[in-house]
């Protein structure tokens, strides 16, 4: 089954369990930001996470910490190859020079940003996004946030009647109709 979502549901944790359940994932990824604009993000690192080890755009590498922290984060420390790289304007305005810091879903993250540069990928998004958001929209309109009711049951038996309606609604527009015996859509009773 496919997922599609926006950068809020493609964190680490979300993108895990959806690929155990053995979904195709659409979730655009968060993009890798840069601390210099025009500058070197973290996709322009060589990062193995495996080895350890983390290069720079100018081929320094370094070791990985340990994780630590509350976090799990593991940092590459760059300090003394920054003094005199010719690439340090684009990568770190530090006096110390550049420090990655690597999350523990570094390679899940990674390998989405990748996966959403290919061509297939984005047309697959563009084509399915706006109808879920769309249908999103319609079951929060009017009002239609809040719950109606106290418990869970109750509530699951409204968001069933209204996703039930919308539906309805949807059919209806499409042409749905009746002849008799058997319901159609787009064609004449």
């Amino acid at each position: 089954m496919d997922a599609f979502g926006g950068t809020a549901y493609s964190t680490g944790p979300t993108r895990r369990a959806m690929r155990q359940a053995r979904h195709r994932l659409f979730l655009k990824p968060t993009p890798a930001t840069t601390v210099i604009p025009g500058g070197f993000s973290l996709d322009d690192f060589a990062i193995d996470t495996h080895a350890g080890t983390v290069t720079c755009p100018a081929g320094h590498t370094v070791a990985l910490s340990e994780p630590s922290g509350r976090h799990l984060q593991r940092k590459a420390v760059f300090t003394g190859q920054c003094t005199d790289c010719p690439l340090r304007k684009r990568c770190s305005r530090a006096k110390a020079g550049r420090i990655v810091t690597i999350r523990p879903d570094h390679d899940l993250m990674a390998q989405a940003r990748q996966s959403a540069n290919d061509p297939e990928w984005q047309a697959t998004y563009r084509r399915w996004r706006p109808p879920v958001e769309r249908a999103v929209a319609w079951l929060v309109a009017h009002g239609n946030r809040r719950l109606r009711h106290i418990g869970t049951i109750k509530n699951n038996a409204w968001l069933h009647t209204r996703a039930a309606a919308l539906n309805l609604r949807t059919l209806i527009n499409l042409g749905l109709t009746h002849n008799g015996t058997t319901w159609q859509i787009g064609a004449a009773a």
